[in-house]
């Protein structure tokens, strides 16, 4: 992995990498854990969730674990560059987050529920790091796919943050915002931990529980 040197910060649209105008690698056809389409469109009622939580290899497999789940993929969102590579965004000149894609029955798992394992399963107080993981990329962000994410995810940042205080945490970092552009990542990235059981993780939280009755309120 390429770490940048000097003191992580997001770049400017003008100071970004410009990207390419097609992919330079293809989406691997079916998740490997959970034989389901990585790739949309998805069946009708299901919905996508986006989450940011540090390195998405430990990310990703927290989600395919999780009942109600249909599928999973990992890529880059909350930045500038189009079609990034896995080496641009590391250098910390594209803007990216590590994400995790989650599409799931609401039917069956709420968006509340993905909300507390989100919360639960890294420290989002951190900033530019997750660990020992350091830059821009490993920031705390949950990017929304509509009003009642929005909403739901903003409550239960104002609740869990309650805790952390109580806690002795600081304040959350973790953005939230209307999701944007979605990039895939290269096949080796999807659903790595499958491929290489005893890969790293990295993905640790406070031991801090979050309340999950708040982030069932209004939109699963």
């Amino acid at each position: 992995m390429l770490f940048p040197t000097r003191e992580p910060r997001l770049p400017t649209p003008e100071e970004a990498l410009k990207g390419r105008p097609e992919p330079e690698f293809p989406l691997q056809e079916r998740h490997t854990v959970l034989g389901t389409p990585l790739g949309g469109p998805y069946p009708a009622g299901l919905e996508v969730a986006d989450f940011a939580l540090g390195c998405f290899w430990g990310a990703e497999r927290k989600f395919w674990q999780t009942e109600g789940v249909w599928t999973t993929l990992v890529g880059y969102q909350g930045g500038h560059t189009p079609h990034p590579a896995y080496e641009e965004v590391c250098s910390g000149l594209t803007g990216h987050t590590e994400v995790v894609r989650v599409v799931f029955d609401p039917s069956k798992v709420s968006y509340g529920t993905l909300l507390k394992l989100f919360w639960e399963s890294h420290n989002p107080t951190q900033g530019f790091r997750q660990g020992n993981d350091r830059g821009t990329q490993y920031r705390s962000a949950i990017y929304t796919h509509s009003p009642a994410q929005q909403t739901t995810a903003e409550r239960s940042r104002d609740a869990y943050q309650q805790v952390l205080h109580t806690s002795g945490y600081g304040n959350i970092t973790t953005e939230i915002l209307p999701a944007g552009p979605f990039w895939y990542a290269e096949p080796y990235h999807q659903q790595y931990l499958d491929k290489n059981p005893s890969g790293y993780c990295g993905i640790g939280g406070t031991g801090v529980s979050c309340p999950i009755g708040v982030a069932e309120a209004e939109g699963r």
